[in-house]
């Protein structure tokens, strides 16, 4: 990745809210295993709305990981049509438990790998470059995927963290969770609006 902050997100105060529950009641969307999203995220001049959340787990224990939000400029439970869109989308992923940067390098990596099969477009040079700019996570923070017809703005706590202008390459990264061969079926379930019990209130 290279580094840019060259893109504004408003959260709408999302760090605050997720964790401190100072979301005002207009404004709460859903709630998931404790961790609130707030109905509306902007980027830049655009109002997205939250499509659905997910939680994702690990092995058979069931660990979870991380509570993911998906915001999109029009709702829908279409992955092929979220996928295709040249609208701005943003996946908030809020951590609830600790993971290494050497587990997190291998969950990304198995999912780019699943969904790019051959002749698969993306050079080795570029998944390396990827996940050599990835970091381990605590419980509290959140990385925030920015996506837009031009690539994607990666931000760690609201800080910028990086920047990939290859839009093929943003496409794949938000197909790691919305596609046919996700390897998280469960959450592309919960972002998609599916999610059974989860209820994301209309705006």
């Amino acid at each position: 990745m290279n580094s840019s902050g060259s893109e504004s997100v408003r959260w709408l105060a999302v760090a605050a809210m997720l964790l401190a529950g100072g979301v005002p009641r207009q404004t709460m969307a859903a709630q998931l295993d404790g961790v609130t999203f707030p109905a509306t995220a902007a980027v830049g001049n655009t109002t997205l709305v939250l499509n659905g959340i997910g939680l994702r787990t690990y092995s058979v224990l069931a660990i979870k990981v991380y509570v993911a939000g998906l915001y999109l400029q029009q709702p829908s439970h279409d992955a092929s049509a979220i996928l295709a869109s040249g609208g701005d989308k943003v996946l908030l992923l809020h951590f609830v438990h600790d993971v290494s940067v050497d587990k997190i390098r291998d969950a990304w990596r198995k999912g780019l790998l699943r969904n790019c099969p051959a002749p698969c477009t993306i050079t080795q040079g570029q998944f390396s470059a990827f996940l050599n700019s990835l970091q381990a996570m605590h419980a509290g923070e959140d990385v925030e995927l920015v996506f837009s017809p031009d690539g994607v703005h990666a931000y760690y706590d609201q800080q910028p963290a990086g920047y990939i202008s290859d839009p093929d390459f943003a496409r794949l990264m938000l197909t790691v969770f919305l596609g046919q061969n996700t390897l998280v079926p469960d959450l592309r379930q919960g972002l998609l609006g599916l999610q059974p019990g989860v209820d994301v209130a209309s705006n």
